[in-house]
């Protein structure tokens, strides 16, 4: 039986000498596994569509045994602009891997529009930076850690709000302040933002590069605390654009 999917190879594991198992995202069914074989040959029509990245319509031999196999796919965005650029490939490839493991914490479909939506924009030239933290505060939803962003943690008042703490989880309004960090006004009303905006139809960013940092800060910090993820592709991203 032949099956269609919509989805994005998001990574992939080499499998004897010339095949290759994929794990694609795919709209409907969650992350499923994909033999492709022979793919690793020059020569095979599957070589350049069985590689992380991927995003297209999957036609599927399914079978009563083993994982269902690539016949061929039609790309529905071949992410040009992101291939070209290594920091923008290197962002893409952390996005794919942390929406793949708080896949596995909430099999939540929005998960994966989510994905798709934040590669389309950061292919059309949006600040890769930028559309990675949107993605990662809205993630930390799904992973059931979300901080309060809508009043203060400690006294639960809407006024005066300085700083936001990761340590405290949320908002602190200047009476219930301490000894933490003072976050600049703009890196507040951006990262309670950057929760409701629909990255769909994000149509301009314009953010000092001061900002980026604290925010960065601020969900580094944060998915330390109390993620338990812990991406390859983190590290080889920041090697990159330190």
């Amino acid at each position: 039986m032949i099956k269609k999917v919509e989805g994005i190879i998001v990574s992939t594991v080499d499998y004897k000498e010339s095949s290759k198992i994929l794990n694609v995202f795919t709209s409907d069914d969650g992350i499923i596994g994909v033999l492709s074989r022979g793919c690793k040959k020059i020569n095979s029509k599957l070589n350049a569509s069985s590689n992380m990245l991927t995003y297209g319509v999957f036609y599927l031999n399914i079978s009563n045994k083993g994982l269902p196999s690539l016949m061929e796919v039609d790309i529905l965005d071949s992410f040009r602009v992101i291939r070209k650029d290594l920091v923008k490939t290197n962002f893409s490839i952390y996005l794919l891997e942390l929406c793949r493991e708080v896949y596995k914490s909430d099999h939540d479909n929005e998960i994966y529009k989510l994905l798709i939506n934040s590669l389309l924009k950061i292919n059309e030239g949006y600040d890769a930076n930028v559309i990675i933290d949107i993605v990662s505060l809205k993630l930390l939803d799904y992973l059931g850690i979300k901080p309060i962003v809508d009043r203060c943690v400690s006294c639960g008042s809407n006024d005066s709000i300085v700083t936001i703490s990761s340590y405290k989880g949320g908002y602190l309004c200047k009476n219930c302040v301490g000894n933490e960090q003072i976050f600049n006004v703009k890196t507040l009303k951006l990262i309670r933002m950057f929760y409701y905006v629909d990255i769909s139809k994000i149509s301009k960013i314009d953010i000092s590069d001061n900002i980026i940092k604290e925010i960065n800060m601020f969900i580094d910090d944060y998915y330390d605390r109390y993620s338990g993820l812990y991406l390859k592709s983190k590290e080889m991203l920041y090697n990159i654009i330190k």
